[in-house]
């Protein structure tokens, strides 16, 4: 099953075709390396051939390695798995490398044959390293497609040359955004970057091709870093102009990944030492920085969870295998507040007819008008047109009539967080809607089971929980009650892939999982100010372990009276056992105090009358004296990464959580959990379950029980296991 197709065309112009079988994207795999090569061979040895083409045979170029090769590397090696992937990278640099140099002479820099890449659509990773090593880059005129390097954004960077050819393409400033951010942009936009040399109409992208190789000349296929007298654009690292650019870019990458995330360091070590150096000489430093990074333990993490895992769960991994299709072709949405028009938004977007039902007409048009917002941001910024509005909102119905729910699929109810005015909602689409249809509610904290009660249809109840701002967040949370059947959860889980959400299934408790988790954190930060830790020192700590927002901020954003009304409802719950009450005393104080967080302009932070943060509120040390000895920042972060990662274990040992992938990938996605870490199940395997159950043992001795590790983690650091190779599907002690 060739993954590279080779022909000649009668006027001598070798076409290479990249079309892996079976697969909707082409990805590179050791095969298809070993048969591009043989194609690239066969080219530069026919003395027919005057030059190449290298395009796909599908309506994208190509979506990136398959990264498991990497890991067949690193296992193939044996003892020594740093020197095989050494070595693997350094043969995928010889390949590109004889692509760019095409067979001419070394001294004079002649003779050699023009190969050019046509890109039908989106290039991603050695997507587009690949037409770096070509000569010319021409890509059609395609809207949809995205071209860039975005190996950043799962732990790793550009090691098969794309660091070094782009940073001497287009200088380290320029190259910083698709290097360091993982840009990726539509082909007139990298055109204009210097990225790519040609957009051209689809019709005419290979005659554009083929019409330059024909007429290319010696100096057409030179590269500039080839070429006697060449410097970098924008200037070499001891150049003035390029001593300023990386001083700034390091502390560019400092500031955004607060030292936590090593491939952003690695990289722009490759780029600095390879701008020293001899072009050669450059990808050899490339190629040790990108095995350094394929070496460490978060680089693996993160590629499992944030690509593997995350494509698994997205492609039905969790799906009841015996149901069958279960797309929503129709969906009635409960509710026009902020959530329920964010759920209206997605599903049309996806091409899903939308009920939207409030209490008044006023209520449900204003939950419609979120969509038509949306759209003209989108028009603003050219990513959508008005035609594609006017289709967007044609499927959405806004109304206050029960009756428009008739030949629903799905019902998605999304209002108040009250059981009474659940039920009520439930009863009137249920006496609407048909035998088969599904009832979702979307709720954060109240048990399914419970609001199961108010259903004639419990095995067709389910929970879906939504993340704010829902346009923004990928993660679905589907919440599988005692009684809900597999048709349910195969139907939530369709639609969740519909409108493109990455879904984790959970079984129903207590604030199921992502909440479980994420509640302690934000306690722990305000139990921290009670104990007089100065504000600073606890979210900074936060950022500096890798939580996107520190606990007070993130209370801020989600507001205080929130935070309030959780705490009351869970101390009704849990009576005489509730833990929380020095958290109480500070939450419900600045709640009394009008300090609700960003919506009122005033909580943990201070804002300015545009809603700005404007640094903590220096009234919090008057309220809560700073103690005389502040803990160590290590201790602050371990206290908040421990009442998050425990809550995770005790979830999986009570069978929350069924799949320790959705553990991870849930976490990171979310609610931010320090993504360079895989997750929370990832970074216990990396620290290990017995130095975990040590710091658990002294947490506990001087900050309480909270932080007592649960019998599963202590039963693994007895046993030297894992989770991932204990729990991970297919493992033997799962």
């Amino acid at each position: 099953m060739s993954e590279f197709h080779y022909s000649v065309d009668p006027d001598g112009v070798a076409i290479i075709t990249w079309d892996v079988p079976g697969k909707t994207m082409n990805v590179m795999s050791l095969e298809g390396l070993r048969e591009l090569e043989a194609c690239v061979d066969r080219a530069l040895a026919d003395d027919a051939v005057r030059g190449a083409i290298i395009t796909s045979g599908k309506k994208d170029f190509a979506g990136g390695m398959d990264l498991n090769i990497l890991a067949g590397m690193k296992e193939s090696a044996g003892d020594d798995p740093a020197r095989g992937l050494f070595e693997g990278v350094m043969q995928m640099h010889g390949l590109l490398r004889k692509i760019e140099r095409a067979g001419m002479n070394p001294k004079t820099n002649k003779g050699g044959k023009p190969i050019a890449a046509a890109l039908p659509g989106t290039a991603a990773g050695i997507g587009l390293e690949l037409p770096l090593a070509c000569h010319r880059i021409f890509a059609a005129d395609n809207p949809r497609a995205r071209i860039g390097l975005p190996e950043i954004l799962i732990g790793i960077f550009p090691g098969a040359g794309g660091t070094t050819r782009l940073v001497r393409k287009l200088g380290a400033m320029a190259a910083a955004p698709f290097l360091l951010e993982g840009k990726m942009q539509e082909p007139k936009k990298m055109k204009a970057a210097g990225v790519i040399d040609a957009v051209v109409p689809a019709e005419e992208l290979m005659s554009a091709a083929k019409e330059w190789v024909l007429a290319a000349k010696d100096a057409d296929i030179l590269k500039p870093w080839d070429a006697k007298g060449y410097k970098m654009p924008g200037g070499a690292p001891y150049h003035p102009a390029g001593f300023m650019t990386f001083v700034g870019a390091s502390a560019m990458v400092n500031g955004k990944t607060q030292g936590v995330y090593p491939a952003a360091k690695a990289l722009l070590s490759a780029v600095y030492e390879g701008a020293l150096v001899p072009f050669d000489t450059a990808l050899k430093i490339e190629a040790r920085w990108f095995t350094n990074i394929l070496m460490n333990p978060s680089s693996t993490a993160m590629i499992r969870s944030l690509f593997l895992n995350k494509e698994a769960l997205e492609k039905g991994a969790v799906r009841p295998a015996a149901v069958p299709d279960q797309s929503v072709t129709r969906v009635g949405v409960l509710g026009a507040g902020m959530m329920g028009a964010g759920i209206a938004l997605v599903s049309a977007l996806a091409g899903i007819e939308v009920v939207l039902i409030d209490q008044s007409q006023a209520a449900a048009d204003k939950g419609k008008s979120y969509t038509a917002d949306y759209m003209d941001k989108g028009i603003s910024r050219k990513k959508a047109t008005p035609e594609k509005k006017e289709q967007v909102l044609g499927l959405i119905t806004a109304t206050t009539d029960y009756a428009a729910l008739k030949g629903c699929d799905l019902i998605v109810e999304a209002v108040f967080e009250d059981p009474g005015i659940k039920a009520d909602v439930t009863a009137r689409a249920e006496a609407v809607v048909g035998e088969d249809c599904i009832f979702a509610t979307n709720t954060s904290t109240l048990p399914i089971g419970e609001l199961a009660k108010a259903s004639t249809r419990p095995a067709q109840f389910i929970g879906i929980h939504f993340f704010s701002p829902v346009d923004k967040m990928m993660l679905v949370e589907i919440i599988r009650g005692a009684e809900t059947g597999d048709r349910a959860v195969a139907r939530a889980l369709d639609f969740a892939r519909q409108i493109r959400k990455t879904p984790i299934v959970v079984n129903d408790a207590r604030f199921f999982y992502a909440n479980r988790c994420i509640i302690p954190y934000i306690n722990e930060g305000i139990r921290m100010v009670k104990e007089g830790v100065t504000p600073a020192l606890i979210e900074n700590a936060a950022r500096l372990v890798g939580m996107p927002l520190g606990p007070l901020q993130l209370v801020d954003e989600t507001s205080i009276d929130l935070g309030v009304k959780i705490a009351r409802a869970t101390k009704a719950a849990m009576g005489d056992a509730y833990p929380d009450g020095a958290v109480d005393e500070v939450l419900f104080r600045m709640a009394d105090d009008g300090r609700l967080g960003r919506k009122a302009g005033a909580g943990f932070y201070a804002y300015d009358e545009k809603g700005k943060r404007q640094g903590l509120w220096p009234g919090l040390a008057a309220q809560y004296p700073l103690a005389g000895a502040q803990p160590d920042v290590s201790e602050v972060q371990h206290r908040l990464l421990f009442v998050q990662v425990l809550e995770a274990v005790r979830a999986l040992e009570e069978g929350v959580l069924s799949d320790i992938r959705e553990g991870d990938v849930g976490a990171i996605l979310g609610w931010g959990f320090a993504p360079w870490s895989g997750g929370p199940f990832s970074w216990l395997d990396i620290i290990g379950a017995p130095r975990a159950v040590a710091l658990c043992d002294a947490l506990a001795e001087t900050h309480g029980a909270r932080f007592a590790a649960p019998a599963l983690l202590r039963e693994m650091a007895a046993q030297g296991d894992t989770f991932y190779a204990r729990f991970a599907p297919g493992a033997k002690a799962a």
